[in-house]
């Protein structure tokens, strides 16, 4: 038998999974792959190198000239977004207060996801099903129609025919903080549980089971058996959640408007504005604003693309 005849024979006994892996692992993908990459990061390079540039070069010339007349280069544009007092500077503190949205806005739609996608999932109790479609459903609402009547409650409270069932907040400066962390909670929960309950229905019942007979109660087996399971699937959803949490601008500039509590996307977004105070420092500050990102990711990288193939490559 040749072996062609026998590489076709055995791709005709080969798995879903197992076909899956060949496909992605061939060298055309391999070289799709490449390309991709390059294409995404070609923008990429053209902001770092423009936010290492002067003012004048950046003003008359496109950041590829760079390559040909390499002119002067200096951290200036960082120096200054960062801890300039005039305008269009000052960013560090809209950095850490990005940083501290992000942070609660993470971990407790992750955390809060995992434990309702366990009950979901293996705690058998009336309405269980229901709950599900409930919580699937609330995908649909879009984040813009969410935003005003959740500030109303924030700012007035929620009553009904006269009844006080949430008080008003008035909260002010930095507590505005506690709002934001709210809201990024309630809008990344239902795809957090969706997504965490169909990781864990596939997990194996024998392993619960056993557990079980141990005499191991919910909580034991949520913390021992579950998590260490799907630790790549919570990667892979707080990767997501953090990159919303932190690219956002709409939330943050909602609910935290006061200049103390702004993240750095709204300043970005006023220096990229109508006016455009500061567009030749733009470079630099979005530079600032993608590191994190790029360096959560690649930190996490390999749960990442486990969670990612978790579901597609069984047989």
């Amino acid at each position: 038998m040749s072996t062609r005849t026998a590489d076709q024979a055995a791709r005709i006994g080969e798995t879903r999974g197992e076909r899956l892996r060949r496909v992605l692992s061939s060298r055309a993908a391999s070289v799709v792959a490449i390309v991709i990459a390059a294409l995404w990061t070609i923008p990429t390079l053209g902001l770092f190198v423009s936010s290492l540039r002067p003012d004048e070069d950046i003003r008359t010339t496109g950041w590829w000239n760079f390559f040909a007349d390499p002119g002067s280069v200096s951290l200036y544009n960082y120096n200054y977004v960062l801890y300039s007092d005039s305008q269009g500077g000052g960013l560090i503190i809209n950095l850490i207060n990005t940083v501290v949205i992000t942070i609660p806005g993470v971990v407790v739609p992750v955390a809060f996801a995992a434990m309702a996608a366990y009950a979901l999932s293996w705690i058998k109790f009336r309405g269980r099903n229901l709950l599900y479609v409930g919580i699937f459903a609330l995908q649909v609402v879009p984040l813009q129609m969410a935003l005003i009547p959740l500030l109303s409650i924030f700012s007035s409270g929620l009553h009904i025919g006269g009844v006080t069932i949430i008080p008003a907040w008035d909260l002010e400066g930095v507590n505005t903080l506690i709002q934001v962390w709210i809201a990024h909670s309630i809008f990344g929960l239902p795809l957090a549980i969706f997504l965490l309950h169909n990781f864990m229905r596939e997990l194996p019942g024998d392993v619960m089971e056993a557990a079980r007979i141990d005499g191991a109660s919910h909580s034991q087996i949520f913390r021992k058996v579950v998590l260490p399971l799907v630790t790549p699937a919570i990667a892979s959803i707080a990767i997501f959640q953090f990159l919303w949490v932190w690219n956002d601008f709409l939330v943050g500039r909602t609910f935290a408007p006061g200049e103390a509590t702004r993240p750095l996307t709204a300043v970005l977004g006023d220096m990229a504005g109508t006016w455009g105070f500061g567009w030749t420092r733009l470079p630099a500050a979005a530079f600032i604003a993608i590191v994190v990102p790029l360096v959560v990711f690649l930190l996490l990288q390999r749960y990442f693309v486990r969670g990612l193939l978790a579901g597609s490559v069984k047989g």
